[in-house]
């Protein structure tokens, strides 16, 4: 990953992620991180991330390639 991503990951998404409503998957994660070793829970925090970040490049790419096809769709 990227320094930027790992800096957009620290600053911007994990906080979004731990101010999310507690309700959904987070009671799950909770709950397995009892049954974890540390190097599991490391493992888990790093996945977490990884995902995230894609997810998050996902959007982008998503909106810029809906933008473009809007563009396109007005010029025509």
């Amino acid at each position: 990953m990227t320094d930027f991503m790992e800096w957009l990951y620290m600053r911007y998404i994990m906080p979004e992620i731990q101010q999310s409503d507690d309700s959904g998957y987070k009671k799950y994660f909770a709950m397995l991180a009892d049954e974890l070793t540390v190097d599991q829970l490391d493992a888990r925090d790093r996945a977490l991330e990884f995902y995230a970040c894609n997810a998050f490049l996902l959007g982008l790419r998503t909106g810029a390639g809906l933008y473009a096809a809007q563009q396109r769709d007005n010029i025509v």
